[in-house]
């Protein structure tokens, strides 16, 4: 009897399935998760448990690879997921339950994805039949973060999970780094279904990240660059972000130009440099910002000319100049401000290549009128816009605080995160960053309570660092419970809350914008913090007088091993200058009380 060619297909196909089932293991949606992260060579995941990952946090009590941190509230996993891919340049994970879990995840996946940090956050989901009923703590998760994510998935079927897990880490870490949901429903992480392993690469149609810059774009900027009279180097997070710091301090030297670095760049060139000239922007050195508006060749790196850096976009375009923008993004190329020339590639890449192209070019700056560049910028700086009275023995100046934590660690393994406010402000213009990665903020979305959590990620990621989380009252108490989560993980960090009693940049707004109606910046009602940090089980202290505040962190630093909150209790009165008021140039600059 002869055997069709059609049923010889068939008999292939099913001893094809019967040797693939043989080879694959029944796996639950929860356990090929978890194999997933190991396969990524995930060390740490925050999270809370809830009833819709309950399958999964049981899979996690079967491993012991990754450790999970119990946070106590699902904002601060995700921010110390954030603070933990900050500081090591890994994807970040966190895990939370549906419904009030993923709404209380959503500051801290916002925050992320403003400062384009890779993240994978897993949320639970009701099970797939009572999607869309209203179910016991269901919400719209793929719905709520669309706005706020680089993309989001929801598993349908629990074969689909090592596949969409590989999309999110890939999506997550390339091109420009993002946030990715994973919202996994609860029989999806129940079922049992076969596993033939984590997939080894991907492919995604629609999604392709350009790297390498255009050669004849980068060409042109050589040209442009080397014929400059007034050049200036601008740049931003992206520097950090595709680990180009090592670039940009060879490109800066080959060129001898003037450099300056964002909020969120600080730490890509080195602050001690004399070629460094501040942070520019609202708070910006007078060096920075005027070199900004009067230079007639700008660099752009990684950097995407946010309202805090230029100002008013009519006042900055005034002065004619031509503009270099190199992002890996080219939505944020000419987004708020036409450029000439622009650049999409991945910065460390196209640094490489522009740095390669001068050697082979032969081409030198003028260096007369680089010469002559320099001497107007020494001119500004003559200016000494960071001056504050820093003899003042009445009462502690938060610059002070910061100079002198500075002047402690400068040498130290020290990593630095902060709050949202002034003292956010103070320490990034007090705290002369010369590594990247050492500074952790939040930029885009300005996210109070971030501190902390930020701080605890970074310490279980670098034990041996000293980390140090830059404060004030009002920030403090937004994620002030994770004193509890630092004394469970052993993560003792030195949190110096800058205590003015008030929300000291409201206040500030309030005194310039409002003829000094402080209305609701004033706190009436604060915890005595020293007794609160004991009562976690961590050591307090209440510095109050200029000439405690050096023993006081001295004192702390010894304390390897415990948490230290540090209540210094600064001038009331004190604001950040410089500062570029809303709806200004950035040159038309507030330097100092006189200025009001």
């Amino acid at each position: 009897m002869e055997i069709s060619k059609a049923e010889m297909a068939n008999a292939a196909n099913v001893a094809a399935t019967a040797a693939a089932s043989a080879s694959a293991t029944d796996l639950r949606g929860a356990e090929i998760l978890v194999k997933s992260l190991q396969a990524e060579n995930v060390k740490y995941i925050w999270g809370y448990p809830g009833g819709a990952v309950l399958h999964i946090y049981d899979a996690f009590f079967k491993q012991d690879t990754i450790q999970h941190v119990l946070v106590r509230h699902e904002q601060a996993a995700v921010h110390a997921a954030d603070g933990y891919a900050r500081a090591t340049g890994d994807v970040g994970v966190a895990l939370v339950t549906s419904g009030p879990g993923l709404t209380n995840a959503v500051t801290g996946i916002a925050t992320a994805y403003m400062d384009s940090i890779p993240m994978v956050i897993i949320s639970g989901q009701v099970p797939t039949a009572a999607i869309g009923l209203d179910a016991f703590q269901e919400c719209d998760t793929v719905g709520i973060t669309r706005p706020i994510v680089k993309h989001n998935f929801l598993v349908k079927d629990a074969r689909d999970m090592a596949e969409i897990m590989k999309k999110a880490f890939h999506i997550a870490r390339s091109g420009r780094p993002g946030p990715v949901v994973v919202d996994i429903p609860k029989d999806v992480s129940f079922n049992k279904v076969p596993y033939n392993g984590y997939p080894e690469s991907v492919e995604m149609r629609s999604y392709n990240p350009v790297r390498k810059g255009h050669s004849g774009q980068i060409r042109k900027a050589l040209q442009l660059l080397m014929a400059a009279k007034r050049p200036y180097i601008y740049t931003g997070g992206g520097v950090l972000l595709s680990n180009a710091s090592a670039e940009l301090r060879q490109l800066v030297e080959m060129l001898g130009y003037p450099v300056t670095n964002t909020l969120m760049g600080l730490g890509a060139f080195p602050a001690t440099n004399p070629k460094f000239l501040g942070m520019l922007g609202m708070h910006g050195t007078w060096e920075a910002n005027n070199a900004m508006q009067h230079c007639d060749v700008l660099l752009a790196v990684g950097a995407r000319f946010d309202d805090r850096v230029i100002g008013n976009p009519k006042h900055f375009a005034q002065n004619e100049r031509k503009i270099i923008h190199i992002d890996i993004d080219p939505s944020s190329i000419s987004k708020r401000v036409k450029v000439d020339v622009p650049i999409v590639g991945d910065v460390k890449d196209v640094l490489t290549e522009l740095i390669a192209m001068i050697k082979e070019s032969g081409l030198k700056p003028d260096n007369n009128a680089l010469g002559a560049w320099w001497s107007t910028i020494d001119g500004w700086r003559q200016r000494n816009c960071m001056k504050y009275d820093s003899e003042n023995t009445q009462v502690i100046k938060p610059q002070k605080v910061i100079e002198t934590l500075y002047g402690m660690t400068k040498d130290a393994d020290a990593y630095i995160t902060s709050d949202v406010g002034q003292h956010q402000m103070w320490a990034a213009q007090y705290y002369k960053f010369d590594e990247p990665r050492r500074w952790i903020n939040s930029g885009g979305l300005g996210t109070m309570g971030v501190g902390i959590p930020y701080a605890m990620g970074i310490k279980l990621a670098k034990p041996e660092s000293e980390v140090f989380c830059v404060t004030g009252e009002g920030s403090v108490q937004m994620c002030i419970q994770e004193l509890s989560t630092c004394l469970q993980y052993n993560t003792p960090i030195k949190i110096l809350s800058l205590n003015n009693r008030y929300l000291g940049m409201v206040r500030q707004w309030q005194q310039i914008e409002y003829s000094g109606r402080y209305s609701h910046s004033y706190m009436d009602a604060l915890p005595n913090f020293v007794k609160l940090a004991e009562a976690y089980g961590h050591v307090g202290m209440l510095i109050e007088r200029p000439e405690d505040v050096e023993p006081a962190l001295r004192e702390a630093r010894k304390l390897k091993d415990r948490t230290v909150f540090m209540d210094f209790r600064t001038d009331p009165t004190e604001n950040v200058f410089p500062m570029v008021q809303a709806g200004k140039g950035i040159t038309e600059m507030l330097l100092s009380p006189e200025d009001l």
